[in-house]
């Protein structure tokens, strides 16, 4: 098989504060595809997104800092790449979709401004040329009357058109890894909808492979080629999406789905996961899961699993599949 495109190992991102290095990531490794959408699910504080801020070497210093493992890029290692050389990595060949727009673009400067940057800064074109290629982004992903919107300010459009004006910039210099981060959340459900058909579309005429972050199966169902299931830190189970949803062997993964509403059947009370996501940092030993999991044992809350083979192109971090 051909090298990953990004190659994830034992990557280990810690925050240093007052109460002490706390693991926000701890071991996590992942690979991604040519041209593959993989999707990363886990609960809030499951350090999903300080995943994918290491990737782009955006984790803030201080308080934060990768102590250990690797990150490849199409063989080229990241975690000891120099300022310089990631400048013109990102933007231009992986470009990540931040999970709040408002926060993400910059009130100050028009949208045409924005994209304009991102075009300049990584292909020798003109000023003219950068806005002629801004608004032929906007149409691409879209949004009506680009040659007006170009000129106006994110506060001046609605959540829906601010994402899609994300993904235009991100898209703008034809990345080959697109990091999207909750990319639909607090979008309504036929824009969410028109996003994610943007993102497929894009995947499949441009060959961009997709690391989508999210806590919705659904979005996993309907988007990923496979999934990486997160908790507390650790990467608890893997797999094609198919029989991930229709398999799950990790008691975390089953809990997830078990907590999914049923539409046919009789209506009940719907299942949570008892219990919350350790604080980073809090558990030491034994298996993160098991102060939540019904089939823990002894072994499970004394030692740590390893993350094995359950099955073909299956991986989990369980005692149960030991």
């Amino acid at each position: 098989m051909s090298q990953p495109l990004l190659e994830i190992e034992n990557l280990q991102t810690h925050f240093f504060t007052d109460r002490g290095q706390i693991p926000a990531v701890d071991g996590v490794s992942i690979k991604v595809n040519k041209g593959e959408v993989v999707g990363i699910v886990g609960e809030s504080g499951c350090g999903k997104s300080v995943t994918s801020l290491s990737v782009m070497r955006l984790v803030p210093n201080p308080p934060g800092k990768i102590v250990g493992g690797s990150i490849r890029f199409k063989g080229e290692e990241l975690v000891t790449a120099s300022e310089k050389r990631m400048r013109e990595l990102r933007g231009n060949e992986i470009a990540m979709i931040f999970q709040e727009p408002m926060t993400s673009l910059n009130p100050v400067f028009t949208i045409g401004n924005q994209i304009g940057e991102v075009i300049r800064i990584h292909t020798n074109v003109t000023k003219k040329e950068a806005r002629q290629r801004s608004i032929d982004m906007l149409k691409k992903v879209g949004i009506p009357r680009a040659e007006a919107i170009v000129d106006e300010y994110p506060h001046q459009l609605s959540g829906g058109m601010r994402q899609r004006v994300m993904i235009a910039m991100a898209m703008a210099c034809n990345p080959q890894l697109l990091i999207a981060d909750e990319p639909t959340t607090a979008l309504d459900v036929t824009i969410q909808a028109q996003i994610l058909d943007l993102m497929r579309q894009l995947n499949r005429e441009s060959e961009t492979a997709i690391m989508m972050i999210t806590h919705d199966l659904g979005v996993v169902a309907e988007m990923c080629d496979r999934v990486v299931v997160m908790y507390a830190g650790n990467v608890v189970e893997e797999g094609d999406v198919r029989s991930i949803l229709k398999e799950p062997k990790h008691p975390y993964t089953v809990g997830l789905l078990n907590s999914l509403p049923k539409l046919a059947g009789e209506r009940k009370r719907l299942y949570s996961i008892p219990g919350n996501v350790p604080i980073p940092g809090s558990l030491t030993v034994g298996c993160r899961f098991a102060p939540r999991c019904e089939h823990a044992t002894d072994r499970c809350r004394a030692e740590m699993p390893e993350l094995k083979a359950a099955g073909p192109n299956r991986r989990t971090r369980c005692w149960l599949y030991d």
